[in-house]
């Protein structure tokens, strides 16, 4: 993503030795340059992701259909684990991999392979010694057989690692479709299931054939061979590397299941279900940046010795998340009460003030938000594991008191504070890398455009009748988006046509100059 000379080498984002890189990365320098490659695998990405999600939408409300409330419940209490299980266990060794240069894939894809599959062997014992516990601190001793059931699904994820390499080269579409080979077999084989009357068992065989449905798939797909290699001091370089990585992860679970097993004991099942509620609408600010941020990892590797690029791809990256982050938030708040009015119902009028709040979170949270890539990609994974470190130390000092204190809405102005730690902490460790001045500058750029459509909302708002209806409120928003997307345009049309000339005049092997 440049302004400044087009990239006519298709093996590099604008690198001044491409040899060097066409050795490390060889399908990117025989295919379409990185900034395109980078480009369209975000619209790729984005429309499997959304894809994604409607299959898993559909399937939750299928399954439904079928199962009793006290299956659906079991399950969600088998769910909790087992996300939580499947997002640390692939959390590191993925990251060194990419990350790597060595002169021989095989032998690197080899020894990762090696060490994913020891991870989820770990992971295997764990569940097993687990689950009585687990079932112990519930009080519900039905989810250990198929906790145990679950835990085949382990090997699978280790044999997917072939994914691997084509993220590595960036060839998006080849991954996603190996990717959707879990969901899609997963949906058919649990509402068959369900159907049949196996109840919440059908979901846990939906998981385990779903997981092997990819494993074989990505085993037949893989373009290097599956072998054990082991080497020394093979451990010692993922772990400094992946080791952070893990426990920033670990420190992400604490954040989001403390609160919740606190709120649980403190403010009820009805508290519990707002702080759900105002995560689930909150995230959707997340959802640009998380994709162009998954997207941009292997490019941000193979440019990782040219600051310049660095720099460049941090600061548009980021803004053009933040284009999409800043009116969610504001919207958020400011249509809060419309949304519990309209569209959830009266029973959440309490979560009102947390949706508005996580909604105000979310958007700040977006500052910088997409470093964590450019980190790994130098190596630098400590800082990582700081930063989360503050976060957790915000959610347990300051937003769980809170919460114990004043209930769900002093727990929302606990996590606002929570985060404006986790951010300060962010900019301190990048200030060594990119020049502070210049991120925040850029975060402002990507903040202002919002501004004129919260203004003209607020206004029309004020101007209105003084009880709002839903024609009103769709008046409002209509107006919000329209200034939104307006103001947008004007201000960033240079960074969009940019963007709209790698996805419209790229073509394979060359990028046309914008």
């Amino acid at each position: 993503m440049a302004d400044a000379a087009p990239d006519t080498n298709p093996g590099a984002l604008g690198a001044a030795d491409g040899s060097a890189l066409a050795g490390a990365r060889p399908a990117l320098s025989q295919r379409g340059g990185i900034r395109v490659r980078a480009a369209r695998g975000t619209m790729i990405n984005a429309a499997f992701m959304i894809a994604f999600s409607l299959l898993g939408l559909l399937k939750g409300f299928a399954v439904a259909a079928f199962l009793t409330v006290e299956d659906y419940g079991l399950w969600g209490l088998l769910a909790v684990s087992l996300s939580t299980l499947l997002f640390l266990v692939q959390v590191g060794v993925d990251d060194k991999y990419i990350q790597q240069d060595a002169p021989d894939q095989r032998r690197a894809f080899q020894l990762a392979f090696t060490l994913q599959v020891v991870l989820c062997g770990l992971f295997v014992v764990l569940i097993l010694a687990a689950m009585p516990l687990y079932a112990l601190a519930y009080g519900e001793w039905d989810v250990v057989l198929p906790g145990y059931a679950l835990a085949l699904a382990m090997p699978a994820i280790a044999l997917q690692a072939p994914m691997w390499a084509f993220y590595r080269d960036m060839d998006y579409l080849r991954q996603r479709v190996l990717q959707a080979f879990d969901p899609v077999v997963g949906l058919i084989v649990t509402i068959a299931l369900a159907a049949a009357g196996l109840g919440y068992w059908s979901l846990v065989v939906g998981v385990v054939a779903g997981a092997w449905a990819a494993a074989v798939a990505s085993i037949r797909a893989s373009p290097h061979p599956l072998a054990l290699r082991w080497e020394r001091g093979t451990v010692r370089e993922y772990a400094s590397f992946s080791g952070p990585l893990f426990l920033s992860a670990l420190a992400g679970v604490l954040v989001a299941q403390v609160p919740v097993l606190v709120a649980q004991r403190s403010v009820g099942l009805a508290g519990v279900g707002a702080i759900a509620i105002a995560t689930t609408i909150s995230a959707y600010a997340n959802r640009v940046d998380e994709i162009i941020t998954d997207t941009i990892y292997p490019a941000v590797c193979a440019v990782k010795d040219r600051t310049d690029l660095l720099l460049e791809s941090f600061l548009k990256s980021n803004r053009v998340a933040l284009l999409s982050a800043a009116p969610i938030g504001a919207a958020i708040v400011l249509f809060a009460p419309d949304i519990v009015r309209y569209m959830l119902g009266e029973r959440w009028e309490s979560a009102i003030f947390v949706i508005q709040a996580f909604g105000v979170a979310a958007a700040i949270n977006q500052i910088a938000f997409n470093w964590g890539a450019f980190l790994r990609a130098i190596g630098r994974t400590r800082p990582l594991a700081a930063a989360s470190g503050v976060m957790l130390a915000g959610v347990m000092g300051i937003a769980t008191p809170l919460l114990i204190w004043r209930g769900i809405d002093g727990f929302a102005v606990g996590m606002g504070l929570a985060t404006l730690l986790y951010v300060g902490a962010r900019l301190a460790f990048l200030a060594p890398m990119f020049p502070l001045r210049a991120v925040l500058v850029n975060t402002l750029r990507g903040i202002v455009p919002t501004l004129p459509a919260l203004a003209a909302a607020l206004v029309a708002r004020g101007l209105g009748p003084a009880e709002r209806d839903l024609t009103q409120a769709l008046i409002e928003a209509a107006l919000f988006a329209g200034i939104a997307a307006t103001t947008t345009l004007l201000a960033e049309r240079a960074l969009l046509r940019e963007l709209r000339g790698y996805l419209v005049r790229g073509r394979a092997g060359t990028v046309a100059p914008t």
